[in-house]
């Protein structure tokens, strides 16, 4: 077995829930008394979150930037590095740093040590709810991933979408380790965040200049469909190797195989799932008889990828790439997105949260040098997906520069590794601070450099059927 028991027990990230959970509903770490004030720290809890993404994602939106940016920065706010209303002992908080703790202790009159024990369970509690609401997310996002357009693109998006997984991922790794003498682990993590490219920022800013259908629109979604696909398997094996705690070549190579047996047995598998799924729910005639099904799909896939010493996200997004093949797809995507409307924003907004930006002051002279590591996570972010562009060969007139800069966002996909890397202990504050960073500034810079890239484009947008770029 290449996992120890106690690496296996030592396993933080997205361990089953079902060995989390006991401890949430139990309050092992608080007394039996205790459970209506966890109770009212963890609602009290959800309403400042969902406050904060709400207010957050609606700002955003009105000046016309993805909503879940608003989501992270409300997180920031109420977290750790402004009004610590959020806060969490994974990122070295205590009771008395938390606002809300302040307010129960006001009104429940607690002992340091009651309000200690929980601070401590309540922060559980949020922190299985955000795992859930992760979990969610990949299941979501490989429902959006559709496999059909892969067809259409061919070798060039793939071309394109490893290019941009291959250099970014490099070039982070090998320069943190060189330049600023980053532990092996923590460099690969980070350098594995730079690989993301987030599809549904890039899909709406090219459906907002008409050039979703143009020959660069179609490489452009193709590429980013792919590149969640990689970037998935990378994560998963990264993931692991952090659990690990070293760098084994036969370690990586046995995740690489895995996750891509795992991931290519599920979509094989949906070609023979399809009739039984819509066999099962047609049968079904109490409420929740699409979804319900689907989550349990999706969570015993969950538990399939971390059975095998992979990520439970894998088995989610698998699952969602295999629900794609249904035919009572797009039925299933409205029905599961008001369920993640309730856990996503957990996430992210624990996420930002989680962040403390203090690190990044540069009056602090220990904090200078997490500031240079930003500027080189961001500079390899932009050049590591622009050179994208100079990978699509045999294609005439076609925009490079416009292909490169649509794979620059990094936006929901990227904020996945920061929060799992965070959550494994992988990433120190200045790192974990320095790719929440690039995430924001890249999710910000794609839109008005996609506008500009396609400004000076004398083409037409057309489609890909007259493009004629069908591999």
């Amino acid at each position: 077995m290449i996992f120890s028991e106690p690496i296996l027990q030592s396993m933080t990230s997205l361990t089953p829930l079902i060995s989390a959970l006991p401890s949430l509903l139990l309050t092992t770490e608080a007394n039996a008394e205790d459970a209506p004030i966890v109770l009212t720290g963890v609602l009290l809890s959800l309403v400042v979150i969902y406050l904060a993404s709400k207010i957050g994602g609606e700002l955003a939106r009105i000046i016309d930037l993805p909503p879940v940016l608003g989501e992270l920065v409300g997180g920031v706010i109420v977290g750790a590095s402004a009004l610590h209303l959020v806060v969490f002992p994974q990122s070295g908080a205590v009771a008395d740093d938390s606002m809300i703790m302040k307010v129960l202790q006001l009104i429940n009159h607690l002992t340091p040590d009651a309000a200690t024990a929980i601070f401590n369970t309540q922060s559980e509690g949020i922190s299985i709810l955000a795992e859930l609401g992760v979990i969610i997310l990949l299941f979501e996002i490989g429902l959006e991933s559709d496999l059909r357009e892969l067809q259409k693109v061919g070798y060039q998006a793939t071309i394109v979408a490893c290019v941009g997984v291959a250099v970014p991922f490099a070039a982070g790794t090998a320069g943190l380790i060189l330049l600023f003498h980053a532990p092996v682990i923590p460099a690969i993590f980070a350098g594995a965040a730079l690989t993301a490219t987030s599809i549904g920022i890039t899909s709406k800013v090219l459906s907002e200049l008409g050039h979703l259908k143009s020959r660069e629109g179609q490489i452009i979604v193709g590429a980013a469909v792919i590149d969640d696909i990689l970037g998935i398997i990378v994560l998963a094996v990264v993931a692991s190797l952090a659990k690990t705690g070293e760098v084994d070549v036969f370690n990586v190579i046995y995740l690489i195989v895995s996750a891509t047996v795992f991931l290519i047995g599920s979509i094989l598998l949906g070609k023979f799932f399809n009739q039984g799924f819509c066999t099962i729910t047609s049968i079904l005639k109490t409420r929740g008889n699409l979804v319900i099904p689907a989550f349990i799909f999706a969570f015993f896939m969950a538990f399939l990828g971390n059975a095998i010493h992979l990520e439970a996200i894998l088995g989610a997004f698998a699952a969602g790439l295999v629900l794609d093949e249904t035919d009572r797809r797009n039925e299933l995507d409205e029905q599961v997105k008001p369920i993640a409307d309730i856990l996503v924003p957990v996430f992210f907004v624990t996420v930002g949260a989680k962040v403390d930006l203090g690190v990044l002051n540069p009056i602090v002279p220990e904090n200078r040098e997490g500031l240079i590591i930003s500027t080189f996570l961001i500079v390899v972010a932009i050049i590591g997906k622009v050179v994208t562009g100079w990978a699509v060969f045999g294609q005439p007139g076609i925009n490079r520069v416009a292909v490169g800069v649509g794979m620059i966002p990094r936006g929901e996909v990227g904020l996945v590794f920061a929060g799992i890397g965070a959550a494994s202990g992988t990433l120190d504050k200045p790192l974990q601070a320095a790719i929440v960073i690039m995430v924001i500034l890249t999710t910000f810079l794609a839109p008005p450099l996609l506008r500009f890239a396609f400004k000076n484009s004398e083409e037409v947008p057309e489609s890909l059927e007259k493009a004629d770029v069908i591999s």
